[in-house]
Parts: structure tokens; sequence; C-alpha cells
């Protein structure tokens, strides 16, 4: 609904979006939710796409955060009640924290992909996603474990920083993932977005190195949780969409499936 006028002032209230343009009187404009600034409606077009790149972003922001505390959670569940062990330290736990909000900040000034229709929750879709990334992360993980611990026989400080130094890695990566729906160069991110990632893997690459207040691991273990999480980032990608469209065929089932429930019911 849109209006300018003190008699719209009722329907602007009323309207699921009600919107007053820029000569609009001060009751109209208390009742809407969105006020123009502008003559004409083309602000209303770029406030729709501007919504749609918040929605996106959420969405992104909602898949990697749910993958990633499956990664982490579940990993070390696992691994203290099967080895006995804890993979991480407490001060390993504040670091990765730590380390993930610096990017996740950045999200907001992320370029998204290009979308001109409707957006609405689908829940399905967001935790199937989550879950399936995060199952991902945690066979990954479990695999550098046992690399580390059973083939390489490790030190446990060697073995803790190596894990921590992986979990940031492949952690910060799987935004890369879940920041667009096809491949991860599909959409290229914003600048901001790339250069936080790569400097926060960065330091805690380095501080794992050189051990500032972790066990050090050198250069070599370092190089290899590099490679090992960009192999593991690309068949994460390649994954996703074809669980994606698993997840499409389901959600599209599920439809075809109430709909002729409720013309039967009817019926």
């Amino acid at each position: 609904m849109t209006g300018e006028g003190v008699n719209d002032a009722p329907a602007l209230k009323k309207a699921d979006a009600g919107i007053a343009l820029s000569k609009a009187t001060d009751a109209a404009k208390s009742a809407a939710d969105i006020v123009l600034t502008k003559p004409g409606l083309t602000v209303i077009i770029n406030a729709i796409k501007e919504s749609y790149k918040i929605f996106h972003r959420m969405k992104s922001y909602s898949i990697y955060r749910v993958a990633e505390t499956i990664r982490i959670l579940i990993f070390i569940a696992m691994v203290i009640m099967i080895f006995n062990f804890y993979p991480v330290t407490a001060i390993m736990l504040v670091f990765i924290a730590l380390l993930d909000d610096i990017p996740v900040m950045t999200i907001a000034y992320d370029k998204t992909e290009k979308i001109n229709s409707p957006q609405k929750w689908d829940m399905y879709q967001v935790l199937g996603m989550a879950t399936f990334l995060g199952i991902l992360g945690v066979i990954s993980s479990l695999i550098l474990f046992y690399v580390g611990k059973i083939m390489l026989n490790l030190d446990i400080g060697v073995l803790q920083s190596l894990i921590f130094l992986k979990l940031v890695v492949a952690g910060h990566l799987t935004m890369f993932v879940t920041r667009n729906t096809g491949h991860f160069w599909s959409t290229l991110p914003s600048g901001i977005f790339f250069w936080s990632v790569i400097s926060t893997d960065i330091f805690a690459t380095l501080i794992v190195i050189f051990g500032i207040f972790l066990t050090p691991i050198g250069w070599q273990l370092a190089l290899l949780v590099w490679i090992y999480s960009i192999v593991a980032f690309l068949i994460e990608d390649q994954l996703k969409i074809y669980f994606a469209m698993i997840l499409e065929k389901y959600t599209i089932k599920n439809i075809n499936t109430c709909l002729i429930k409720n013309i039967l019911t009817k019926k």
C-alpha cells in the first residue's frame, strides 16, 4: 500500500508493507513501514533488491553457523568418547571464537547472487544443508586426527595445535561454500570479506607455527593442514551442489504431496 494523505494512514498501518511517498503528511509517514525520501517509485525497487541481498546473507550465515557448530561440537565429543583425548584446549576454543567473529562481521558487506524472485525461509533446506556440511566437516576432522595421532604419532600439544589450525582454516573456507547456491567461484566475494578470511587464517597459521600461546608445529605440518583443508573444501563445494539438488527434489515432492492431500480432503 502506498499513500501520502491523512486518510491513507489507516490503510498504511494495516498493510503488510505500508509505503509513504516523499511528500506524505506526518500522519502517513508515522503509520507507514517505509518512507520514501525521493520522488518516484524506483526507491521501492531498490529497497526490494536490497532486502533480497540481506535475506541471502542471513540464510548463508545461518547455514554456516549451524554447520560450524556441528563440526566443532560433534567432532570434539566423538574424539573424547572414542580416544579419551581432548583435541583442543580451552584457550584454543577462545581463539576459534574470536577468529570466527572477524569474517562473520564482514558478511554484511559481501556480494550476493542476483535474486529477482520473492524469498522465504525454508528450514528444511537450511537445516538439511547445514547438517550435511557439518557432517562432512566432522568426517574430515576425524580423518586428519587419525593421521596425526596414529600415522604421524604426534605429541599431544602438536596434535592439538594441528587440529586447532584445521578447525580455523577449514571452518573459514566453509563460508565460501555457504555464501551461494552454486560453486564458490560463481559469485566472487567482496574484497573486505575475502581478505578478512585470509588474514585471520594467516594469523592462526603464524601463532601455531611460532607457538604463541600454543605448541608450535612448524611450517611443514602447517602446510599439510592448508593443503588438506583446501582439498576438503573443493570436495565439499562439489558435494554441496549434488545435495542441494536432492533437497530441492525432496521439497518439491513434499509440496506436491501436501497439495494432493488438500485436494482429496476438500473433495
